[in-house]
């Protein structure tokens, strides 16, 4: 059977009108996942609807959460920190850690990370990567806690499963939130916190419904719509 037989064969285990209740919708990721049979580890992803007005900038939705069973993919950490510092981030985990080298080793191409972390005296260096950072979306932040003096802590969250979510500018965050390797209770507990802290991110100025829909689904799968009620208390 052709992976494309085997998708469309899927899909019509999801009823499209049906709204699933958060652990039946989890549960029907997986079994999909397991039929499609794909010769890698499918990725579960989160898709939020918010209704949100991200032209103003009082209404955007970004921040860190920590996901309590981690992701499932290994994340690749650069630091840039001097000294004691730089000594604690390798101590932590870090991939890479320098400071003026590797800026210029970014500049001339570097590009295997996937976080930068750094210490608040070594931002007018990073400041300057600017244009190579920024669109990758990996410039250091200290509302998302990437620029910090305590770098180890920053590492080990990192490497621990936290990622970072930023509304789009049609009002959707998206997160791969594990694997569908994952136990159904482990993957279940990580959707749970990424729900959960994007209820938390909630801008005040949003008035009424703030999230209107919520989809999961496996990288391959289909999506499957989840009953808004089901999230009570999330």
């Amino acid at each position: 059977m052709t992976a494309g037989k085997k998708i469309r064969n899927v899909s019509k285990n999801v009823d499209r009108n049906k709204h699933y209740a958060l652990p039946d919708a989890v549960k029907l990721v997986l079994a999909n996942s397991k039929q499609t049979a794909r010769k890698f580890v499918e990725s579960v992803e989160v898709s939020i609807n918010l209704d949100i007005d991200t032209k103003q900038s009082d209404q955007a939705v970004r921040g860190m959460v920590q996901l309590p069973h981690g992701t499932g993919k290994t994340v690749r950490v650069a630091v840039f920190a001097k000294g004691e510092k730089a000594d604690a981030a390798k101590a932590a985990g870090a991939d890479i850690v320098g400071a003026d080298d590797l800026k210029e080793k970014i500049i001339g191409g570097f590009s295997a990370f996937d976080r930068v972390i750094a210490t608040p005296d070594m931002m007018g260096v990073v400041g300057q990567l600017g244009k190579v950072l920024g669109p990758r979306g990996l410039m250091p932040n200290p509302k998302l806690g990437t620029v910090t003096p305590n770098v180890a802590d920053a590492v080990k969250a990192a490497k621990a499963g936290s990622i970072e979510f930023r509304a789009e500018k049609a009002g959707i965050v998206q997160a791969g939130v594990g694997k569908v390797s994952f136990a159904e209770t482990d993957l279940l507990a990580n959707v749970k916190a990424f729900i959960s802290a994007i209820a938390k991110a909630r801008p005040a100025g949003v008035k009424g419904t703030y999230m209107t829909r919520v989809t999961l689904s496996s990288t391959m799968g289909p999506g499957v719509k989840v009953d808004m009620a089901s999230l009570s208390g999330e």
